[in-house]
This record gives C-alpha cells, structure tokens and sequence, in this order.
C-alpha cells in the first residue's frame, strides 16, 4: 500500500512568533538574536531573508547585509508553548507523528482519525487550524515517503502546500538538483559536483560502490532516493542519541586559565543536564570552535558509561589535552553520547573513537 505522508515545517517560526506578538515588526526584518558582534542569528523574518540573512549567521554578518535589522531576544518558552499547540492540532489526524524539531514534524496520514482519503485534504486542514489557533504559517509537503514529503514542503515556502504525487515521484526526482535534496549539505553538495553529479538522474547513473566509495554510509542513502526509495517509517517516540552543552564566548579567550575556567562551568553544566535526564554516556566529545570559524573535535569512548562527575572532568581534561590552541577560541562544547539507561561503574581502560561519515 502507498502511504500518505506530510511534512508539516513552520515558516520563518521564532521570528513570525515574534511579529505576531508585537505587531510593530510586521513587514519589518527581523532577527531573534543578539545584535552583539558575538551574537549568532537563530531566526530570521522573510524580510530579512530578502537581504541574505539567514539562521546561523553571525549578527555582524547579518547587519552588514540588513543594516535596518532589528533584532528581538528569544524566548523560547513561547515558542515551545506555540509548538505544543501545532502538535496537539497535528495529533487530532493521526497518532503517527515525529517532530524533527520544534518547528517541524512528519505525519503518516495513510491511516487517520478522521477517516479522510485525501493526504493533501488533511494538509489543508492542519494548515487552516495551525494558522487560526496561533496565527501563524506553516508550509506542507504531501507525498509517498518522508525523503519526497520533506522536499515538497520546501517547493513553495512560505505558507505553501505542494504534492509530489506517486507517479510523478521518479520525474521530480531525476531533474532535482542534488543541492536540493534533503541530506546533502554544503560540503557533499561540493563534492557532488566535482564528480559531475547535478541532478537525481546523473544520481542515478551511479553505482550503489560508487557512491559508497566516494560517500560511505551515505551512499546506501543516495542510492535509493534518486530512485524515490524511502521504507524509513514515521517514529513517534524518538530517542535521545546525545546531551551536551556549548558556550560561545563574548571575547575569544587564548590563555590557559581562561580554557581552564570554561571548561569547569562546561562539565558543571553537562553533569547537571546528566543527572536531570537519568541518561549517562560511554562517549564524551569536545568541540572547540577557533576565532576563524575553523572547528576541532576531539571524542573518546569508555567500556563502561560515564557515572560519576569526577570521571566526567578526568575525561574532559584528557580531551582537552590533545586539542592544538595556536588560535584564539570562539566556542567549546561538550557532549555525551552513546547512551544507556542504567548506571555502570567506570572502567580505565580507554579506547579511541573511530567516527564514521553519516
């Protein structure tokens, strides 16, 4: 049987959150954010879109391109209360949904509480109820599978409703450009086209070891989409891979003692996210992000999950040993992952991580 999914991507979220709340901001550009020259965009307004600001870019980046840009703080318990009100809405259709993020969810509607045939119908209705209830826009993309339902959403953005239908699926697919697709980003879309891959169908020329060769795991992943397979059902109860924690500094810091003092309020900070989520880790995982935006990651692996505190810092510290500080550093992170549900003692023996290319 075809199944019927929607993918359901709020517009512009946090910042329409904010132009609705303050009507002043309508039709203005707006960012959700610190205008510090620290500061990083996490939202921006369609009309600030317009000037190239997007999410993730730093505010003095952003100000360069909109020097009109105004910029509001986040707060995001309203926005995690908008969320549960489209998820509540979401969950009137079908139980079947997976929220990707605050702002966005798969549903499987091939089955559905209102006994309705049409997926694009549902779409329609989710849309008109999401917009009453909160006064805000949502996109939907309705098709066959997640991988095709996630790329209709974006085809008409914003406030838009686009169908892939399952015969047209194939088409759409080979004269996608392979930047489009969802899953390839900045870096293997570059690689891409150094290998003359542009669209689905130069895609789909390739051989399954080919693609493997050039993009390991990932390759099983694009051999199937450009020939419009996707079997990935839509999981309601995701589980948490990871928890962390990350601070990006109003100055670049460069001295050992500064490192020292960022680190302790890193590894105070992660342990109580820790024990709050009754979740401990056999991987720990150091990022450090320079002043040129260049990124060192560093992770180790234990026998034996991380249970105590004071093997978190012994850790942490391991870590942080190995990692090259020639430069002034913007961010530190740290993580744990590979989780597990029980408390185990520590082990000392110590193994190196090998990561592999998702």
């Amino acid at each position: 049987m075809t199944r019927k999914i929607i993918h359901i991507d709020m517009d512009a979220f946090f910042a329409s959150v904010e132009q609705r709340d303050f009507p002043h901001l309508k039709g203005k550009p707006v960012a959700v954010g610190s205008p510090s020259k620290r500061g990083v965009i996490a939202a921006a307004s369609y009309e600030a879109r317009k000037f190239g600001v997007y999410s993730a870019m730093s505010s003095k980046q952003a100000l360069k391109k909109c020097p009109n840009l105004i910029f509001q703080s986040h707060r995001f318990e309203v926005y995690k209360s908008v969320s549960a009100q489209i998820m509540s809405i979401m969950h009137e259709y079908t139980d079947l949904v997976e929220p990707l993020s605050i702002d966005e969810a798969f549903l499987d509607v091939t089955t559905n509480k209102q006994n309705l045939k049409s997926a694009t119908l549902i779409a329609k209705e989710i849309k008109k109820r999401i917009f009453e209830e909160t006064g805000l826009y949502a996109s939907a993309g309705i098709s066959v599978n997640k991988f095709m339902a996630k790329i209709a959403s974006d085809q008409d953005k914003p406030n838009g409703l686009f169908l892939i239908k399952p015969e047209v699926v194939i088409p759409f697919i080979e004269t996608l450009p392979v930047k489009k697709f969802f899953g390839v980003g900045a870096k293997t879309g570059e690689k891409m086209t150094r290998l003359g891959i542009y669209t689905g169908k130069d895609m789909k020329a390739w051989s399954l070891n080919g693609l493997v060769d050039h993009f390991g795991k990932s390759g099983y992943f694009f051999y199937n989409i450009c020939r419009g397979i996707d079997d990935r059902p839509v999981i309601t109860n995701r589980v948490r891979k990871s928890i962390g924690i990350e601070n990006t500094f109003h100055e670049d810091i460069s001295t050992e003692e500064e490192r020292e003092i960022e680190m302790n309020l890193l590894i105070e900070g992660l342990w109580k996210r820790i024990e709050r989520n009754k979740r401990y880790g056999k991987t720990l995982t150091l990022k450090t992000k320079y002043n040129d935006f260049t990124q060192n990651t560093r992770s180790k692996t234990y026998e034996t999950s991380i249970s105590k505190k004071s093997a978190l810092t012994a850790l942490s510290y391991e870590l942080m040993s190995q990692v090259d500080y020639a430069q002034p550093v913007r961010l530190m992170g740290l993580s744990v992952s590979n989780l597990s549900e029980e408390i185990e003692l520590p082990a000392k023996k110590m193994v190196q991580l090998t990561l592999s290319f998702d």
